[in-house]
C-alpha cells in the first residue's frame, strides 16, 4: 500500500487523508488530475518512479458494538495500517490505534486484542471480519490504494520506443484494474449481507458529525502533503 513509502517520501499520506474523496469517482478524478499524474514522480530522487494508482477501495469502519456518531468509537482499540494519519485519525474520534499485520486482523479481532477496524468491503468480506464485529458502519473515510512502481534508473536506460510502449501498457493495466474495483466492491459488500452480516448506513447529519470530528487531521499533514496538493485533490 501507499503507506509502505513512507521512508521515501510523505506526500503519499494525501490517501490516507479522512473524508478527502467522496467515493472512487473522485479518487479516479484525482490520479488522472495534473496534480495526480505529478504525484507519481516525487520519489524520483530516490530512485522510484510511480507508474499508476491500482485502487482497492474506499474504507469503512467495524467494532464489536454499533457505530453511529464518533462519540461511539470513544475508548475503543482499532487496528489500522502503519500510518500516522491513520493513528490520528483515531485519536480524533477517541479511541487507540494499533499497528498489526493485516493476517492478524481476524484473530486479534476474534480474541479483543483490538475492538475494531477499517478497510474495504473486499476486504472485509474475504478475510470475514465482520463474522467477530457487531457490524460494519459504511463510512467511506479514507480510499485504500496500492502503487505501481519501477525502477527509476531502468526506466531512463529504455529505448524510448520501448519505454513508450511499457509506459502505455502500463497505464492501459492500471485503467482495466480501477475499472474493476467499484463493481468488485459492491458485490463483497453484497456478500457481507448474504453471509448474515450488518451493515449500517449513515444519514448526512450522521456523517457530517464523523467529517467534523476528522477534517482537522488535514491541517496536522499539511507540511508533510502540501497544502496546494490537498486543495487540489479536495476539489475533485
Amino acid at each position: 500500500s501507499l503507506s509502505k513509502f513512507e521512508a521515501y517520501t510523505k506526500k503519499y499520506r494525501l490517501f490516507d487523508l479522512p473524508f478527502l474523496f467522496a467515493d472512487l469517482n473522485a479518487v479516479d478524478a484525482f490520479i488522472d488530475s495534473d496534480a495526480g499524474k505529478g504525484l507519481l514522480k516525487v520519489m524520483e530522487g530516490q530512485g522510484y518512479t510511480g507508474l499508476g494508482y491500482w485502487m482497492s477501495g474506499m474504507k469503512s469502519f467495524s467494532a464489536k458494538k454499533p457505530l453511529i456518531l464518533p462519540s461511539d468509537a470513544n475508548g475503543l482499540k482499532f487496528r489500522i495500517q502503519t500510518s500516522d494519519v491513520a493513528d490520528a485519525m483515531i485519536e480524533a474520534i477517541g479511541g487507540s490505534a494499533q499497528k498489526l499485520a493485516f493476517k492478524e486482523v481476524y484473530g486479534a479481532l476474534q480474541t479483543g486484542v483490538v475492538d475494531g477496524q477499517e478497510n474495504s468491503w473486499c476486504n472485509i468480506f474475504k478475510q470475514k471480519f465482520f463474522e467477530v464485529q457487531d457490524g460494519v458502519t459504511e463510512t467511506n473515510h479514507q480510499s485504500l490504494a496500492y502503487l505501481l512502481v519501477t525502477s527509476t534508473e531502468w526506466l531512463a536506460g529504455l529505448d524510448p520506443a520501448v519505454r513508450d510502449q511499457f509506459l502505455t501498457i502500463a497505464g492501459e493495466v492500471t485503467k482495466a484494474a480501477n475499472a474493476d474495483v467499484a463493481s468488485k466492491e459492491a458485490a463483497c459488500r453484497q456478500g457481507v449481507l448474504d453471509a448474515g452480516g450488518v451493515i449500517r448506513t449513515l444519514t448526512p447529519e450522521q456523517r457530517k458529525a464523523w467529517v467534523d470530528v476528522m477534517k482537522p487531521v488535514w491541517t496536522r499533514f499539511e507540511g508533510d502533503i502540501g497544502k496546494d496538493l490537498i486543495a487540489a485533490a479536495a476539489g475533485n
